[in-house]
């Protein structure tokens, strides 16, 4: 099969990438090689749309769309995406935590954020559920969430509204070049997918497709764990994390609070598909309650894991590839991927379309290295 652009990754990534190729009238073939859309990071992370926290050579996609598309994205793609732009709490309870927050919120005021330091009674002020542990905070007032699962799935359904045509359960195993150019996408049931340009956004198996054209691009897979409550009556709106990144979450539409954390359980996850562990999930709600001890009742549901594509300097990339023309990567997101992926799936079909991006993405190429 041939089309102008072929997508590798059916995730939020290559979902929004596709829904604006479409939409200006590119042929475009999307090979998710699960039996699920989105089966990788993009339905399995905690929904922060945040810019407090970011390195700055990220944090003009994440603002570009916080400005542009996050406000009007559920009316762009006929979804719920249940975006609520209510801030980010990013708590505290020791000097260190207070350090590390002054560095985050120094950083980001000098790229333009609205964004501050706060105390701990300034915190409680915007959401009296924290306890007393809390001394100080950063608190960014244009922050948010909205529903990963809902999204990815917005983009997908309008993407193939628009013509694009997604097929799963079609894994990546190699990557072609005709005249020094990519060409070709072969998989492992053998099909052959031809296009004029190749977008790789498949999650931390990019750096084994890349590898197939001599391009290596240094990541690993990091794992994630999330857990779920049973609903409350709405309490706050907040996104929320703490300094040591030991947590975070938000409460949802539905009432369920989902809660994230990195547990470091890496060596001992099962292969393939992981399973998510008592041992993160106790530890992640003692932490919960230590800052919220009105949730210490409230029941957990369910739980999962997944795996991060940690890039070696934690910020993602976002480039064409000079010495595999045809060759455009968006991986190694190291966890941030969601809150930037509306801006990151327009400027991958601005690079694939040879145009002027929206947001200077320079300091991402993959050449960095």
């Amino acid at each position: 099969m041939n089309a102008d652009v072929i997508i590798i990754g059916g995730g939020i990534i290559g979902s929004a990438a596709a829904y604006n190729l479409a939409a200006k009238g590119v042929s475009v073939i999307v090979l998710e090689g699960s039996s699920n859309i989105g089966n990788g990071g993009s339905t399995r992370n905690g929904g922060g749309v945040r810019q407090s926290g970011r390195d700055p050579r990220e944090l003009p996609l994440v603002m570009y769309a916080i400005k542009n598309i996050w406000p009007n994205l559920s009316e762009m793609l006929d979804t719920n995406v249940e975006y609520h732009q209510q801030g980010n709490l990013r708590l505290g309870s020791t000097e260190k935590h207070r350090q590390i927050l002054e560095g985050l919120t120094d950083r980001a005021v000098k790229c333009g954020l609205d964004v501050r330091m706060i105390s701990g009674d300034e915190a409680r002020e915007i959401n009296p559920y924290l306890s007393d542990a809390v001394t100080c905070a950063s608190w960014c007032p244009t922050d948010g969430h909205a529903n990963p699962l809902t999204a990815t799935m917005g983009y997908y359904k309008a993407a193939r509204r628009l013509g694009a045509h997604f097929i799963s359960d079609e894994k990546v195993i190699e990557l072609k070049k005709y005249k020094g150019a990519v060409r070709q996408v072969i998989t492992a049931s053998g099909n052959v997918y031809e296009g004029d340009r190749v977008i790789l956004c498949a999650g931390f198996e990019s750096r084994a497709i890349a590898n197939t054209v001599g391009i290596d691009i240094p990541m690993q897979h990091v794992l994630l764990e999330t857990l779920v409550t049973e609903a409350a009556a709405p309490m706050f709106w907040q996104m929320l994390g703490t300094a040591d990144a030991d947590f975070y979450g938000h409460q949802t539409e539905h009432g369920s609070f989902v809660f994230g954390l990195n547990s470091g359980l890496e060596p001992y996850a099962k292969p393939g598909k992981p399973l998510s562990s008592s041992i993160a999930a106790s530890a992640a709600c003692r932490g919960i309650m230590n800052y919220f001890p009105s949730l210490a009742n409230i029941k957990v549901v369910r739980s999962w894991a997944g795996w991060m594509d940690s890039c070696a300097d934690h910020v993602p990339v976002i480039s064409k590839i000079d010495e595999v023309p045809g060759l455009i990567a968006a991986c190694g997101f190291t966890g941030h991927g969601f809150g930037i992926a509306p801006a990151v799936g327009l400027v991958l079909s601005q690079l694939a379309t040879d145009e002027e991006t929206a947001v200077d993405l320079s300091a991402l190429r993959y050449d960095r290295f």
